[in-house]
This record gives structure tokens, sequence and C-alpha cells, in this order.
């Protein structure tokens, strides 16, 4: 393997291949942590370090002792304190896989349309409405699984759960294909500091679920009959009902061939 001097080194590309790969990681860590309260915690254990390695050098045997017994149980103080963001890095690690656009391919057009259309009066007549799309019941984070439906997924059935009137408007749909599996769920609110103060309790709840889950939350604003999604922790405002269909048909791995398909259909009909 050539090695390329650079100094009093030599540099070779196993050590470029090893550098690409710890600038990577770095790199990932960074985009992982940012924003989140792990900085500030990661600062200081990088000061706990920085303090015991000035007190070896200084001879303090007794502080030294000290730092040395908080070190000891240091791994399992960092598993406890980046407990929910390890959780986050492992849960996006294994669900960024094809393995869910592969099984849902089957996902009928139909539930798109009637929760589009159903959005579209919502936003209209500014009805807050907060709906959660999984493939799989099994959510984590959900603080209350909320009032068991079972029912098919329809614009006037969405509409009416929302109406103020109705017990069940304060809270999420679950709807895991084409069924709303409960109402009235609540959601765990995200602690993510970047998210605006312009958005409330509907918009940071749907942030919030959407971090550790694979799901697309629909939220209509109760104050301006705005639009919005989150997925992967990440908020989408303002949408237009088109890019709500787009969104939607991303989640559930629709093709542009289904789309031409069922744009023709549309047009029969």
């Amino acid at each position: 393997m050539d090695v390329i001097p650079i100094g009093f080194l030599d540099f070779g590309l196993r050590d470029l291949i090893e550098t690409l790969i710890i600038a990577t990681v770095l790199y990932f860590l960074y985009r992982w942590i940012r924003g989140s309260f792990a900085v500030p915690a990661f600062v200081g254990i990088v000061i706990v370090f920085a303090v015991n390695a000035l007190v070896s050098v200084l001879g303090l045997t007794t502080i030294s002792f000290v730092m040395h017994r908080i070190l000891d149980v240091g791994i399992l103080a960092v598993v406890i304190i980046f407990q929910p963001e390890i959780r986050k890095l492992l849960y996006n690690i294994g669900r960024n896989t094809s393995f869910d656009k592969f099984f849902n391919k089957g996902e009928t057009v139909s539930v798109t349309d009637e929760v589009v259309d159903a959005a579209k009066t919502l936003s209209r007549y500014k009805t807050g409405a907060l709906m959660v799309f999984s493939n799989t019941e099994k959510l984590n984070d959900l603080v209350d699984p909320g009032i068991r439906l079972d029912a098919i997924v329809t614009s006037k059935l969405i509409i009416t759960i929302f109406n103020k009137e109705t017990p069940l408007h304060d809270g999420a749909l679950l709807i895991v294909d084409d069924k709303i599996i409960a109402a009235s769920c609540y959601l765990p609110i995200s602690q993510n500091p970047n998210i605006s103060s312009v958005y409330g309790t509907r918009h940071r709840s749907a942030v919030g679920v959407s971090e550790s889950n694979n799901v697309l939350v629909v939220i209509v604003s109760e104050e301006t009959g705005r639009i919005s999604v989150a997925r992967n922790g990440i908020l989408t405002s303002g949408l237009t009902v088109q890019k709500l269909r787009n969104e939607m048909d991303n989640f559930y791995g629709k093709t542009d061939d289904e789309d031409e398909i069922a744009f023709k259909q549309s047009e029969k009909d």
C-alpha cells in the first residue's frame, strides 16, 4: 500500500479511509445531538474528563481518586443521560430499510382521498385536528391509547370526530392501513428547543410521536386552519392539499405508476 509522507507522519490509503469514516461518524453524531439537551450534557462530560486530567497532572491524589470513582460509572451515566437520544438513533437505524414500503404496496388510494378531503374541510372551518398514520398499532411513547374504534376511514367520520361538540375531538386519531384504530389518543410532547414558539401543544405532540416512531402525523391548526405534517421529528407547515396528498403517497410508498392509475380512475369517476 502506497504511503504518503506528511512531515514526520506516514499517511496511506488505509489511514485516509479511517479518517473519512471517523469524520463521517462525527458529522452524523453532531447532527444527532444538535438542537437537544445532549449538547450541553456532552460539554459537561468533556469538562469532567478535562478536570480529571488536570488533577492528575497536578498530583492532587484525593481529588484524583474521587474523579476516578466518578469516571468508573461514567459509561452507565452516559447511557442513562442520553437514553432518549440513543433509543431514537437505534430506532432510526432499524427503520431506514425498504421493508416498510415493500409490505405496504397494497395500501388503498381511498384512505388518502378521504383524509385529504377531511383535511380540506377542517382547514376551511379552522377545526383543529391531529391524525397519526402508522403501519402498526404498537407505537412507542403513546401516553394514552385512547378510545378504541376500529372504524373504516371516511372523511365524514374524521370531520365528525374533530367537531368541538363531540367528546372525542380532544386528542389524536390513530389510523393503521384503512382503519381508524382509536380516537382521543394523547401523545408525548417534543422537548426539541428548536420548535418555534408559535406552535402549540398539538404541533409539539405531533413532532414528539414522530421522533421515535415510523409515523406520518397530519395537523390542522385551530387558529389558522393551516395544514402541517410531522415525520422523523421534522415539522413541515403550510401545506397545500396537493402537497398533503404527496406526503401521504410518499409515506405509503405509492409509485408514480400508481399515481397515474389513480388519476385516470378519478377522471373516469
